[in-house]
């Protein structure tokens, strides 16, 4: 029977395997509205200078306590693709601007809890899409319009560095001395408008407390020296780096030699330490004080080495290289061959320091030297880590008020003043897409009153307060003082954000919003 006849009389026709599972219609839809407000919901406790921390524990024991929304996200084992969504929300923000994570992640979950509302009451998912982009463009403009200046001054970049990491770290960090840490280090490779941020290095290293944390001119190198005799360091010293391996060379071909007495093997022993010899002394003849390897060296070149005052480190990692040659002004080498005068960095001071057992290496005041190294401190090593995230993000956020233009008011005063200016303008909006308009605005509220609700204030009450001061007064954010939140003005306060930051937060949890909400067939293969 033909398929042509098979359809006249009714019966299906199968276009897709058995073992492929299909979702249609609103049941598509709610099940990835309900998946991507999950995630969401998964760190909005952490938000704020309040907010709380997650612990995350693998399968194989590993644990991760912290409250950054990309470092939560990117931990969490999840599969739902809609979620997943959500997740790259948070890894566009982290990529792009370097915070704001949490905020993003947020409102993404908010707009697609609306967006159900407006599902159930029959508004068509195009009309949601169409509505949340205008509602977007409307809080790029209102963000546009709070933004205090486009050139900042060091007090704001300071107020945004320590708004980006209060409530981060053990949660009593000085925030305000570590923002004086990150300011010093961005603006030290600052050139005109930009930032060389990968000229910034962060090193962490427990045993001491976050107020500990401290500015090193130059580069930290984790690397022990490779012998016991080497001196410990140097002043005004000559630095090499060597991207080659110091030990016997081995034969380019397979071959057989065939020693008959104790002179041969003498002779051959002696000729294969000459070169090893040679190794140490190439290096010292060149004037070099201090030798940076990426590749292997032997334990006898080592030993020369000694003899000859030379402090050396093997095996370091190539973009360590690369940061010790920047900083020193060094020219990386191939071959030994190509070691002189010409081809040597220098550093006011190469020392190395013991914390415990661990030995670190650190070179300071190169003479190309427009690299600097955060040598942050933890008690233990969880702490340390989440200082590490929380000093990247003040890094990443600092980078972007100067070089992506201006600062916003904070703790939830460019959120108010958003869905202010939304829902001022929506009313101009005729058909349902002005119910899609206002109900973005409905999705930006949440943001503040999670503020108040980790900050232990009433959030109804917050919300209104909030309103009510920004339509007087014209800025109106969330102060948390003590246990509790206050109504008053951020940049009186100094809390401030980066315009960059709540724009791409905006941006980017509406494109997932509107994509997921456009999505009404899920296929499912095995």
């Amino acid at each position: 029977m033909s398929q042509q006849m098979r359809q006249r009389r009714g019966q299906p026709l199968f276009i897709l395997s058995e073992d492929t599972e299909r979702t249609r219609g609103k049941d598509a839809q709610s099940s990835n509205i309900t998946a991507g407000k999950a995630v969401s919901e998964s760190v909005r406790t952490t938000l704020g200078p309040r907010g709380m921390d997650k612990m995350l524990v693998s399968d194989s024991g590993d644990v991760v306590i912290t409250n950054d929304g990309a470092t939560i996200l990117d931990e969490m084992d999840i599969e739902h693709p809609a979620a997943q969504m959500i997740v790259e929300v948070a890894q566009t923000q982290e990529e792009e601007v370097g915070d704001g994570t949490t905020t993003a992640s947020v409102l993404a979950g908010q707009l697609l809890a609306q967006a159900e509302d407006l599902l159930d009451d029959d508004v068509h998912p195009t009309t949601i899409v169409e509505g949340y982009r205008e509602a977007a463009d409307l809080a790029l403009e209102a963000i546009e319009d709070v933004t205090l200046a486009d050139d900042v001054d060091e007090d704001e970049l300071r107020a945004v560095a320590e708004s980006s990491m209060t409530g981060k770290g053990t949660g009593d960090i000085d925030a305000a001395a570590l923002a004086e840490t990150v300011v010093d280090a961005v603006l030290q490779v600052q050139t005109d408008t930009s930032v060389d941020r990968d000229a910034i290095t962060i090193r962490t290293q427990t045993g001491a407390g976050a107020s500990a944390t401290e500015l090193v001119q130059g580069v930290i190198s984790e690397e022990e020296s490779l012998h016991e005799d080497m001196p410990n360091g140097f002043e005004d010293a000559s630095v090499a780096v060597l991207d080659l391996d110091l030990e016997v060379r081995e034969a380019e071909i397979d071959a057989e030699y065939d020693i008959s007495d104790v002179d041969q093997l003498n002779a051959a022993i002696e000729a294969e330490e000459s070169e090893l010899r040679g190794y140490a002394e190439t290096v010292a003849d060149a004037g070099v004080d201090v030798a940076f390897v990426t590749g292997d060296v032997d334990d006898v070149v080592a030993s020369y080495l000694a003899k000859e005052g030379v402090l050396a480190f093997d095996g370091v990692d190539d973009d360590e290289a690369a940061s010790i040659a920047r900083a020193t002004g060094a020219t990386t080498v191939g071959t030994l061959s190509d070691l002189d005068g010409g081809v040597l960095g220098s550093a006011d001071s190469v020392s190395v320091q013991k914390f415990g057992s661990d030995e670190l290496a650190f070179i300071e005041g190169g003479a190309a030297a427009k690299t600097v190294t955060v040598f942050a401190r933890g008690g233990t090593e969880h702490v340390a880590d989440e200082l590490e995230r929380a000093l990247r993000d003040a890094l990443d956020v600092v980078t972007a008020a100067i070089e992506e233009g201006g600062v916003v008011p904070g703790a939830g005063a460019t959120e108010i003043a958003i869905a202010d200016h939304i829902r001022s303008e929506s009313a101009a909006v005729e058909g349902r897409r002005q119910l899609a308009i206002e109900a973005f605005a409905d999705a930006v509220d949440v943001l503040p009153r999670t503020l108040a609700e980790n900050t232990g204030a009433d959030p109804i009450d917050a919300l209104v307060d909030l309103r009510s001061t920004h339509e007087s007064e014209g800025r109106a954010g969330l102060i948390s003082e003590g246990q509790t939140g206050n109504v008053g003005d951020p940049v009186e306060h100094g809390i401030l954000d980066p315009a960059a930051v709540k724009r791409e937060a905006v941006e980017a949890a509406t494109e997932a919003a509107t994509m997921i909400v456009r999505i009404d067939d899920v296929i499912s293969a095995s």
